[in-house]
């Protein structure tokens, strides 16, 4: 057959196709309605919805008046009319343009979006980046086609222009969105430090820096599953062989792809891990450090060497932990369609069968950590879904089954007595749909106010639900840290908390170096570990106030929360909706003068704290703006009940406190941040016999304004709130209210109130108000 046949045949097939199309449209033609009755379904949709929104309009604005019907009424019609001509609008614009590009318009417009899906927190920046390239690309490719083949001399003198006009906008918008994208961003001020503005009764401590070297030997080695075929670390070299575990009873949504790549399935689980650990007889305390979740391709757990190295010279045995395999992967989830599911737990799980080698090794003559492991002081640190997975696994451990299916048993019960997470995810995993509990465990949370994956501060959240039993003497701190953010903590991930182009949308300026984060997480890390493994109780006064380790930290914004098993929680706004009881049965508040006295749940960026706190705002200048006369300045009291606890002046009272970033009055529109500067109050403390004795807040610290966390190199951009509350925690001796008037008797304190006279408005969130005997 000739190529002329081979011609002819397909014309043949193609008039053929085209003529059986054609009879299919007449025939459809002739079952289609006409015109009229086109007209009469048009005015029968009109009058079903007009009489359907007149029902509704008679329930919700009838009983307002006749006036808020009608209105009601048509406006309704007016918005359906709106609605739909924005529609046909859109639909006759696309039948404005050849089908070839409108094809390509909207071909293109899901795969841009797919691109920028990460920089889901920057959705008004996506949307404008995706549009604004698609127009633009547009214009340069109008251009070129238009003044290159020949085309230009055809043209008119007007088109011509058109065209020159179109490329050259597209150019400039092509180079100058380009220049924007891949810069690192913009400078930003930084906010007012509060606590540097009232740092006068800071006394640095008197310790050791716990980020320096300590006086071991290091020695490392890799144990692993010694047929890794993607790590040659974990193949047949290792130094210790593992057994795989079975662990398919807690994942959900593993692929063929995912066994394809890594060569195993969720039935047998690789144990991996590098070790740093002393040289020495030991015993030494034992910690495991997880990573979160990350392209798995893209290893992650050599990125916490530097911890591993510097804990290990100070007497820890430590190991990362390898889950790559429980990471995302574009490839195995088939672009998430098919990603794991809520696989937190068993990363928790997989922990805990890591302690139980160590266990094993530890009571095996022969091996290198025969006698050496210390099973009586075991820290597990964690970072982004590692964070709630170090939670989960001290959970796990004190119970008998699987919270999900009790045919799974757990027989660990190991003493995990401190647990470190780092920017961490929360409810990711929820062991019987609810939030997880956290009992009798040292906790300590770090988080970075530029974080662009973990954007809202989730870790505060396990912080708020750690809970004591008064049996041993645990404490539980958070640090929020300005200029921080996601990836630096892990040095492999660095800079980039996403991946892909998405990262071009976030403002990298902001951030600190890569050696101050890390230089955070050990003086931290370090500090914890000490104070809680090995009863260095000194380290404590870092989590009560960052300042006094000045000479070890970064000099940034930080704030801190705190709380010891041996507070006495008299206000935690939990127990009712009654806004006169304190916790502490017996007690009683009371407030006057105040704008705002309310009590709710506090909200973050995304989503809340899910615990409750007290909003108290107050504006103490009249209406011709002079201050008011002291016995109208605004006071909030606290009458306390009876405490068991004997109190003197080495008591502490504490609470937490945080900005509300919100106007004293309602329904008037908060101040800018520009107008935003420290709030300061006064305290004033009775005691049983009458006497008072008064100290501001400021003798600890000024209150921060809210931390605005600006990722985004334009503020626009962001979809969720720029700032949110963080609690800072207030403590105070008695001892120090007993020198401002001698006749104070800490002993007998009655009462205590908030006197908001130095500051003259605002509103703030105060919360889990204590006392420490």
């Amino acid at each position: 057959m000739n190529n002329r046949e081979i011609v002819h045949g397909f014309d043949g097939f193609y008039g053929f196709l085209r003529d059986k199309i054609r009879a299919a449209r007449r025939f459809a033609a002739r079952l289609l309605p006409g015109p009229r009755a086109w007209r009469g379904a048009t005015w029968g949709v009109i009058l079903a919805a007009a009489l359907v929104w007149t029902v509704m309009s008679a329930y919700a604005f009838a009983p307002a008046g006749p006036v808020a019907f009608i209105l009601g009424l048509l406006g309704g019609l007016l918005a359906g009319a709106l609605l739909g001509g924005i529609v046909i609008l859109l639909g006759a614009l696309l039948r404005l343009v050849p089908r070839r590009y409108g094809w390509a318009f909207i071909a293109a417009l899901p795969l841009l979006l797919l691109t920028y899906i990460l920089a889901i927190s920057l959705a008004f920046g996506v949307i404008s980046l995706v549009f604004g390239l698609l127009v633009i690309s547009s214009l340069v490719g109008a251009g070129l086609a238009t003044l290159t083949g020949g085309g230009w001399r055809r043209l008119t003198r007007l088109r011509r222009g058109l065209a020159l006009a179109s490329l050259a906008v597209g150019v400039i918008g092509l180079v100058g969105g380009a220049v924007v994208l891949f810069m690192d961003g913009f400078a930003r001020t930084p906010p007012i430090n509060a606590a540097a503005q009232s740092a006068d009764n800071v006394v640095p401590l008197a310790l050791p820096d716990p980020a320096q070297p300590g006086p071991y030997t290091v020695r490392t080695l890799i144990y692993g599953s010694g047929e890794d075929r993607r790590r040659p670390e974990y193949g047949a070299g290792v130094d210790l062989r593992t057994t795989p575990v079975d662990g398919a009873a807690l994942l959900e949504g593993w692929s063929g792809l995912r066994s394809a790549y890594w060569g195993f399935g969720p039935e047998a689980l690789p144990r991996n891990a590098r070790v740093w650990y002393p040289e020495g007889d030991g015993p030494f305390p034992l910690v495991l450090i997880v990573h979160g979740n990350h392209p798995m391709e893209d290893y992650s757990d050599a990125g916490y060497a530097y911890l591993g190295e510097l804990l290990a010279s100070r007497g820890f045995i430590v190991a990362s932990v390898d889950q790559n395999f429980l990471n995302l992967s574009f490839s195995a989830n088939l672009t998430i369609l098919t990603s794991l599911k809520e696989e937190n737990d068993a990363r928790a799980w997989l922990l805990l069968e890591h302690v139980r080698q160590w266990q094993a090794w530890d009571a095996t003559p022969g091996t290198p950590f025969y006698g050496k492991v210390d099973f009586d002081a075991i820290a597990l640190i964690g970072h982004s879904r590692g964070g709630e997975a170090v939670a989960l696994a001290a959970a796990f451990s004190q119970l008998p089954c699987y919270p999900d299916d009790a045919s799974v048993t757990f027989d660990y019960d190991f003493d995990i007595r401190t647990v470190a997470a780092i920017a961490p995810v929360d409810g990711q995993y929820k062991p019987g749909g609810q939030r997880l509990p956290l009992e009798d465990v040292n906790y300590l949370v770090l988080h970075g106010a530029h974080d662009m994956d973990v954007i809202t501060f989730m870790g505060t959240r396990q912080y708020a639900r750690v809970r004591y039993s008064g049996d041993r003497p645990y404490f539980k701190a958070a640090l929020y840290i300005y200029g921080a953010n996601h990836g630096q903590f892990n040095s492999d991930w660095g800079r980039h908390d996403l991946f892909g182009p998405a990262m071009q949308l976030f403002n990298l300026r902001s951030l600190m170096p890569a050696a101050d984060q890390e230089q955070i997480a050990k003086v931290a890390l370090s500090a914890f570990l000490e104070a809680t493994l090995r009863g260095e109780d000194g380290y404590r006064a870092l989590f009560r106030d960052p300042r006094t380790a000045a000479t070890w930290l970064p000099d940034t914004l930080y704030l801190s929360q705190y709380q010891d098993a041996e507070t006495v929680r008299v206000a935690t706004f939990e127990e009712d909706i009654d806004l006169s009881t304190t916790t502490l049965p017996g007690g009683t508040l009371h407030g006057a003068n105040l704008t705002i006295w309310r009590e709710q749940v506090v909200p973050l960026k995304n989503g809340s704290l899910e615990t409750v706190a007290v909003y108290l705002g107050w504006d103490n200048t009249s209406s011709e703006g002079v201050p008011v006369p002291s016995a109208g300045v605004a006071r909030y009291s606290i009458t306390l009940p009876e405490i068991a606890a004997a109190l003197d002046p080495k008591s502490v009272f504490s609470f937490s406190l945080a900005d509300a970033d919100e106007s004293p009055h309602l329904n008037t529109q908060k101040p800018s941040p520009a107008d935003r500067t420290p709030i300061d109050l006064m305290l004033e403390l009775r005691d049983g016999a009458g006497n008072t004795a008064w100290l501001p807040l400021s003798h600890f610290a000024l209150l921060q304004p809210q931390i605005r966390g600006r990722i985004g190199k334009a503020d626009f951009m962001s979809v969720v709130p720029l700032s949110e509350p963080v609690f800072q925690t207030f403590s105070f001796r008695l001892a120090d209210f007993a020198a401002a008037n001698p006749h104070f008797d800490p002993a007998t304190l009655a009462e205590i109130t908030f006197v908001f006279d130095r500051t003259p408005a605002g509103v703030v969130i105060l919360d889990e108000i204590g006392l420490n005997p």
